[in-house]
């Protein structure tokens, strides 16, 4: 998993200068990156033909960050092999992570994204997703967005 991250959080490398990268690699090669969200989340992966293309993680509620409420769950680390960009697999994986969070009584979503990932601001924004705060982060404009599950279906009724 952790090589998959490096490989498909590497396409953004030229979106970041020299010194954000080094932060951003070393966080996300550090032995315990990995070893910390397996211990607070439920894992979804994304296979073909035994090979893991595919990744996101759903944290439960009541692991609060500089980022995240402690009454939030939140993903995390959703990434997909640039070789299998465009399947819909982001996606897919969102939607499992979403239905697990109902599933298992959260109620607040939450997650952040930057400015180089459109793609993911386009999936996350079809959810309902809506941005509540702003900051910066490895010298990008990044947003932190929230879902609240208990009034999205109203939410969509009224749109």
């Amino acid at each position: 998993m952790q090589a998959l991250g490096i490989l498909s959080y590497g396409q953004h490398r030229a979106a970041l200068d020299p010194q954000s990268w080094e932060k951003f690699h070393a966080f996300i090669s550090a032995p315990d990156t990995f070893t910390y969200l397996m211990s607070t989340s439920t894992c979804f992966l994304c296979s073909v033909d035994k090979r893991i293309v595919g990744m996101a993680f759903l944290v439960r509620r009541g692991h609060p960050t500089d980022m995240f409420e402690a009454h939030w769950s939140y993903l995390r680390m959703v990434g997909v092999d640039p070789e299998y960009a465009g399947r819909g697999i982001a996606k897919r994986l969102t939607t499992m992570c979403l239905d697990h969070a109902r599933q298992t009584g959260e109620r607040f979503v939450a997650l952040h994204t930057s400015e180089f990932m459109d793609a993911a601001r386009h999936i996350y924004e079809g959810f309902g997703f809506k941005v509540v705060r702003s900051l910066t982060r490895y010298d990008k404009q990044y947003w932190i967005y929230l879902l609240d599950l208990d009034n999205e279906q109203h939410d969509r009724l009224s749109h």
